[in-house]
């Protein structure tokens, strides 16, 4: 699903040269719930937002589905974000001016539009409790809820990758974890590919696989660590 190679990003304030990614190799399989931790600051975000294709690489290759997406132009770039690629991020980032129910169509509508995406839109906000609400604006609902309507506009396109920056950072505990429970349930219902950026060690509990970044560099990767204990020869042999 995803390859990244020699991923870096370097940033020139005129000053200094600050370093916030320092050669990211990683691969995440189709399907897997993959949490990135660290602290702030060891380029977390940054990663996905690269991954997303918000951003351009000092260098290094991002391969989505075997695309590499550092190759492709803005359009392409959003064509694919709105077939491939679903977000949900600490601040919600609803549009004031829509209800619940158009803030969830957005996407669909942005990609040309779905014969079924009024229907498509209300099951998801039935499925996180909100279609009593469908009408209401953002203003209207309290934090938890905003964040629900963003999990139901994540997933109305059906996308391939879900990417998660903080989901439930903004909210009181309670709400936080009624949260994560719907990103998760939804998330197996749809069987997208997630990746979640967290603090939360409780959190990153539940994944498939835990990823942890310091000072822009993977220090630690389940996946390797496993296959260190199946092949202990491995590192010898190299």
């Amino acid at each position: 699903m995803i390859r990244i190679q020699g991923l870096t990003k370097v940033i020139d304030n005129g000053s200094r040269r600050v370093e916030i990614l320092r050669g990211i190799d990683l691969e995440v399989p189709s399907g897997q719930f993959l949490a990135v931790m660290g602290p702030s600051g060891s380029g977390k975000s940054t990663l996905l937002g690269l991954i997303a294709g918000l951003d351009t690489p000092t260098s290094g290759t991002v391969l989505l589905e075997g695309v590499d997406i550092t190759r492709l132009t803005e359009d392409e770039l959003a064509l694919l974000r709105g077939r491939k690629i679903g977000f949900v991020f600490q601040s919600y980032h609803l549009i004031p001016t829509l209800t619940a129910e158009e803030n969830v169509l957005m996407p669909l509508e942005l990609a040309g539009g779905s014969t079924d995406g009024k229907e498509r839109a209300r099951k998801l906000l039935e499925d996180v409790g909100l279609l009593e609400r469908r009408d209401h604006y953002p203003v209207q609902l309290s934090g938890g809820e905003q964040q629900r309507v963003a999990i139901a506009r994540a997933f109305v396109t059906r996308p391939a990758l879900l990417l998660a920056d903080e989901p439930t950072g903004n909210l009181d505990s309670a709400n936080g974890h009624h949260v994560l429970e719907l990103l998760l349930r939804l998330n197996r219902q749809e069987r997208s590919t997630l990746l979640l950026v967290t603090h939360s060690r409780e959190l990153a509990a539940r994944a498939d696989r835990r990823v942890a970044l310091l000072d822009g560099r993977i220090v630690h990767d389940d996946a390797a660590a496993a296959s260190s204990l199946e092949n202990p020869g491995a590192h010898a042999a190299k």
